[in-house]
Parts: structure tokens; sequence; C-alpha cells
């Protein structure tokens, strides 16, 4: 099989004949098809696949087996007959960038840095490298970053080479290292090649020129799960465009809500937090207040009901635990509850041990919750506050049986 998409990336469609087509072998629905020749990458060196049709066929998944691509549709093909494949041109040429933008920056970290790339991965909005070292400075970063965008602006350019059985000893030379080739590897070996900066490796698809990347934007670091190793996470081309886009539009939407310059948006939103954060502190206050007063109210009740239903939706759980404290040894049975009216918020059940233990869970699952008892109490938290009314039904029946 001819792999079309290693010698020319930008091919969009293509007709070719259908060599195989049988049932899925490593899927439980659909059927493998395999080309004379095909266009369509097939996920492989931490590239995805490419999607796109065959005909108006969806293409699935596209996987090398050997030297095949497997292409997996949902219908089977005739074998012989001629088929148009068609890329998601989209997703391909942002693989494109991504990948020929991973090349550029592994290569520059290692020549200015000795920061060795041991792996990669293309996500579906961010791409990272894992780096083979514990760290790497700001300082260190910007500079990758300005060197990377250097190389862009001078338009080199990016070519591949093809080597075979049949390619002279002096050019095998380009291939760093045959270990870094998969086990089932079969046939020949493909260079990618950046003008004065870099040789290596690679089956997945590459610009033809730098200048195609437009831009790189390095974002932040982060550990990798391996020992003594780190993630540099990055953008490539569009996707940097369409974050600029993001950033944008959510600056205009806090220009507007905050009604002040974007530049001032950080002291301000700060200064909203400190003031949001001393609010909700004397809120709570005049809560434990209000808990000491609903208690005192029901002490000087004169005749004290069986069972005290409360909520209060703004308080925190503080409150209820305020609202038992202060009420002290008690005959009546409390339930309490905190949170929204109708989502989710937490409930207290509070008396005699074997009330709460024929309540608890009951009430429980009536709010779709979750928690335990122990004892003359009974805590939870529970999604379904807009039940309330149905536990507190469900008290009241099992009060007025005993």
């Amino acid at each position: 099989m001819v792999f079309k998409c290693q010698k020319d990336s930008f091919l969009k469609e293509f007709t070719t004949k259908v060599a195989v087509c049988q049932k899925a072998i490593s899927h439980n629905e659909g059927f493998e098809v395999i080309l004379e020749d095909t266009i369509l990458f097939p996920e492989g060196g931490g590239q995805p696949c490419d999607y796109g049709f065959l005909n108006d066929i969806p293409i699935k998944q596209v996987l090398r087996r050997e030297d095949k691509a497997i292409h997996y549709v949902n219908q089977p093909l005739e074998v012989g007959t001629e088929v148009l494949q068609k890329i998601d041109w989209e997703r391909r040429f942002d693989h494109m960038q991504q990948h020929s933008g991973q090349h550029l920056l592994s290569a520059v970290l290692e020549k200015e840095f000795q920061s060795p790339t041991v792996s990669w991965w293309l996500g579906e909005e961010t791409s990272y490298i894992e780096l083979d070292i514990q760290k790497i400075s700001d300082v260190q970063i910007k500079k990758t970053e300005e060197i990377v965008n250097q190389y862009i602006r001078q338009g080199k350019t990016v070519t591949v080479t093809i080597l075979s059985k049949d390619t002279p000893a002096e050019e095998l030379e380009l291939v760093r290292s045959a270990k870094d080739l998969p086990a089932d590897h079969v046939g020949d070996i493909r260079v990618i090649n950046i003008e004065g900066i870099d040789s290596n490796m690679c089956c997945g698809t590459h610009v033809t020129n730098l200048s195609q990347l437009q831009v790189i934007k390095l974002l932040h670091t982060e550990k990798s799960k391996r020992k003594d190793k780190i993630l540099l996470h990055f953008l490539v081309g569009n996707r940097v465009v369409n974050r600029l886009d993001v950033c944008i539009d959510r600056e205009r939407r806090l220009t507007s809500l905050l009604n002040n310059n974007p530049s001032q948006h950080p002291e301000l939103i700060e200064k909203l937090q400190k003031n949001v954060k001393s609010l909700n502190k004397n809120t709570q206050t005049l809560l434990k207040d209000i808990a000491i007063l609903e208690v005192h109210k029901l002490k000087t009740m004169p005749h004290p009901p069986k069972y005290f239903s409360l909520h209060r939706k703004e308080a925190e759980p503080d409150f209820m635990n305020t609202f038992i404290k202060e009420l002290g040894k008690t005959e009546i049975f409390l339930f309490l509850s905190t949170g929204d009216e109708k989502q989710s918020g937490n409930i207290v059940l509070y008396g005699d041990e074997k009330a709460v233990a024929d309540l608890g869970q009951k009430v429980c699952e009536l709010l779709d919750g979750k928690g335990a008892g122990k004892g003359n109490k009974f805590q939870a938290k529970v999604n379904k506050m807009a039940n309330r009314k149905s536990a507190e039904k469900y008290i009241t029946e099992y009060f007025n049986k005993s």
C-alpha cells in the first residue's frame, strides 16, 4: 500500500480502489476496509488518525497494521470498486500544525537548554511535550517561544526524505535511532527535515513551510506522572487564534459586567472577592443569631411539639450545629436543613435514637442523599431539596402513629 498522506499532506481528495473489505476484527461492529492507496493518516507517532469519507460513508477510525491502513466504516464496500476519499481538512490541517510545531519546539529546547523530548501528546484542545528535566524557568520558556516564532517568521522549509532498502548507507545517518521504529514496522523510513534546524523520523502529517504554523504559544508546565520529568503545554496556529477569540469574548463580557477597563479586571475582581467574603462572614454571624432566636422561641412554646422542622436556604451547616448546641438536651425531634430549596443542601435529624434510626435512611432516600447516623444524630448531603415536603409528611406520619 502507498500512503499518499506521507508524500503530500495537502491532498484533500483522492480516488482509489477497494483492495479488502471484511468484518471488523478489533471492533464489535462495522467493517475494515483496505484501499490500494490512501490519503487518510492512520493513528501513530503521537498523532490521532484522520476522519473523512469513502464516497459518502463516514470513516470512524483509521489504524495502522504493519504497512496497511485499516479504515473502519459502518457498511461494506465491494472489492475492486472505485471510491473517493475525502478528508476532514480542518482536523487534518490542525494536526499538521500541532505536529510540525512539536518538532520545532522539541528541536529548539534540546539545542538551547539540553532538554530532550521523551514523548508528546496531541490533544483536542492543547498539546504537550514531555521533557526529560525536573523544571524549566519562565525565562527559558519565554526565550524558547521567541526563537520558535522567529523561525516561523523566517519561513524555513519542511521537507520529507524517504529512506528505503536501496538508500545509500551515508544517507541512513539521517535516522537517529532504529529503536524508535515500531516493532511491527515494515517498509520505508520517513524523515521530516526542518531546514537548518532538525531531521527526525516521523510517520505523521506536516506542513511544507514553517510559515504555515503562523505562531506557537507556550502555555504552562506541570509535573509528569513519570519521575523527574515535566509536561510543557502549547498551542500552534489556528488553535492560538481560537484561544484568542475565546479570551477576547470573555474580556468583552467581563468588561460589560464589571463596567471598567480590561486592564483593571484583576484588581476589581479581587476587591469583589474580598467584599463577598466579608458579607458572607457577616451573614453567617447573623444566621447564628437567628438560630439562637429560633431556639428561644421553641423553648418558650407553651406546648412543645413532638418534632420541629426548619430550613434556611442561605445558611451553612454551622447554622444547624448552633441550633442543636443552643437547644441542648431535648425530647423534641429536629429536622433541620440548609441550602438551595430545590437542589442540593445538607440535613440533620436530631432527637430520640430510635426515631433517628427509623427515619434517617428513608428521609435521605426521599431527598436523594448520602449520609450516616450515630446515636441521636443523622447527617446527610442531599441533591433534591425540592422533595423536602415529602420528607416532612413522612416524619409527621411517623409521629402520628407513635
